[in-house]
C-alpha cells in the first residue's frame, strides 16, 4: 500500500485523516505529539495506524499532509528536509500561503509542495471536535509551487473529491492572503475587537443575534491566531486600515448628524448585501474568484 502521513490530529488534521480512510490504495498514519491525542485519535478511529514519531514514516511517505501551525510547519519542512521520499507530494493546510511557500523553497527537487487551505473549520478545535464530514461542500483552495506535477494536482483533486470537497481553486499564494486578511482574518480582528470591552459583562442578556453572530468566532486560540495575524501581516494591516478609515467616516457623520451622509453610506452597503444575497438565492456561482 502506499502511504499519507498527516502531521498533527488537531480539528482540520484529524478529520483529513477520517476522510482520507480509504482512498484509493493508501494507508492513512496520523502524527501527534501527546498521549491524550494519541489515546482520544485511537478511540475515534481517526487513522488506519497512529505514530509519535513522524519522521521515522517520511521515508516511506507517498503523500505528506502538515497539519500544525504555521510556525510548527515551517520548522518541519527545515528540519525534515532531507527526510522525504523522492517523488512524495507534501501539502499544507495553513491559513496563510506567502509564507509557508517560502519556506517550502529548502525542500530539495527531487520533491513536490503544493500549498492548500481546506476553507473548513469550527469554533472549537482539538481532535475531540474532528469528523470526517467536516469538508463537505467546502472550498479547497490550492496554490501550486514552480515544480508542481499535473500528477500530483491530479491527485490533490482526486483527495478532495473523496473528502467530499464542493470544488478545488488554483490561485497564487500572494492573493490567497489578500482575500483571506479580508474574509477571514478582519472578521476575527471586529470579534475580538467588540469582546475586549468591559460591556461584554454588564450587557449580558442583552445580546442580540447580530450580536452574537459578530462575535462568534472570538473563543479562539490566541497562539494560533497571533500566528495567522503576524504571517500575514501586510495583508492584514492593509484591510484593517481599510476598516478604520471607513469606521472613522460613521464615527463623524455620527457625531455631527449628518443624516445625508449617514444614509448614503448604509444604503451603498445595503445594496451590496442585497446584492450578494440576491446571486446566492438564484444559485449563480459563487465560488472564489482570484
Amino acid at each position: 500500500m502506499r502511504k499519507i502521513l498527516v502531521v498533527g490530529l488537531g480539528l482540520i488534521g484529524g478529520s483529513l485523516a477520517m476522510a482520507l480512510q480509504g482512498f484509493e490504495d493508501f494507508e492513512v498514519v496520523g502524527a501527534v505529539r501527546s498521549q491524550a491525542t494519541h489515546d482520544k485519535a485511537r478511540s475515534k478511529g481517526a487513522a488506519d495506524r497512529l505514530t509519535f514519531h513522524p519522521a521515522d514514516e517520511l521515508p516511506g511517505a507517498d503523500v505528506v499532509i502538515l497539519c500544525q501551525d504555521p510556525a510548527g510547519i515551517i520548522d518541519f519542512l527545515h528540519e525534515h528536509r532531507d527526510r522525504f521520499k523522492p517523488g512524495c507530494l507534501i501539502w499544507d493546510v495553513c491559513g496563510v500561503k506567502t509564507a509557508v511557500m517560502e519556506a517550502a523553497k529548502c525542500l530539495p527537487e527531487t520533491v513536490d509542495f503544493i500549498g492548500c487551505h481546506p476553507m473548513a473549520g469550527k469554533e472549537v478545535s482539538g481532535i475531540d471536535n474532528a469528523e470526517a464530514g467536516l469538508f463537505r461542500n467546502t472550498h479547497f483552495i490550492v496554490t501550486p509551487g514552480p515544480r508542481a506535477t499535473k500528477e500530483h494536482l491530479d491527485l490533490l483533486r482526486r483527495m478532495a473529491d473523496w473528502c467530499k470537497f464542493g470544488d478545488v481553486i488554483e490561485t497564487t499564494p500572494e492573493r490567497h492572503d489578500e482575500m483571506i486578511a479580508y474574509t477571514s482574518q478582519l472578521m476575527h480582528v471586529i470579534a475580538v475587537s467588540v469582546c475586549d470591552n468591559d460591556e461584554l459583562f454588564s450587557c449580558k442578556g442583552f445580546e442580540g443575534g447580530s450580536f452574537r453572530d459578530c462575535t462568534r468566532v472570538a473563543a479562539l486560540d490566541p497562539a494560533m491566531w497571533t500566528q495567522l495575524f503576524t504571517f500575514n501581516a501586510p495583508a492584514l494591516a492593509k484591510v484593517v486600515g481599510t476598516l478604520e478609515n471607513r469606521m472613522r467616516q460613521y464615527r463623524e457623520a455620527i457625531e455631527a448628524g449628518d443624516q445625508d451622509a449617514l444614509r448614503a453610506m448604509l444604503a451603498q452597503a445595503s445594496d451590496r448585501k442585497k446584492q450578494i444575497n440576491l446571486e446566492r438565492a438564484r444559485g449563480d456561482d459563487v465560488r472564489p474568484k482570484f
